[in-house]
């Protein structure tokens, strides 16, 4: 696990969250790990977006895939939260999901 997945987690436990599964391996089919999850709630962090070279979500493969697992976590049934560090440290990842985890309606500001 990630120091950035450290940091949401310990900001989820701050808020008092009920607490995530971790590296929950959601299509029991495939290997694919999504970092946190609350029922049909899938939450991917993605670290490295501002780091110079390439990480694993930032080449052409790691994109296609990312996109496979994420596209099969949708169909079956799954809603998928991105975050990048500047979400995660300035709070924006937190407040994302408070609100999809208490069911507030989408735009609201």
């Amino acid at each position: 696990m990630s120091q950035l997945e450290e940091v949401l987690a310990f900001q989820i436990r701050a808020a008092n969250l009920p607490a995530p599964e971790r590296e929950v391996r959601a299509i029991p089919s495939r290997r694919f790990r999504w970092d946190f999850a609350w029922g049909k709630w899938l939450v991917e962090v993605q670290g490295g977006t501002w780091t110079q070279g390439r990480t694993a979500h930032s080449t052409g493969a790691g994109i296609a895939r990312d996109a496979r697992k994420n596209n099969l976590a949708v169909r079956a049934g799954y809603k998928i939260l991105y975050f990048t560090s500047d979400m995660i440290k300035s709070g924006e990842a937190l407040k994302t999901i408070q609100e999809a985890l208490s069911g507030e309606d989408i735009g609201k500001e």
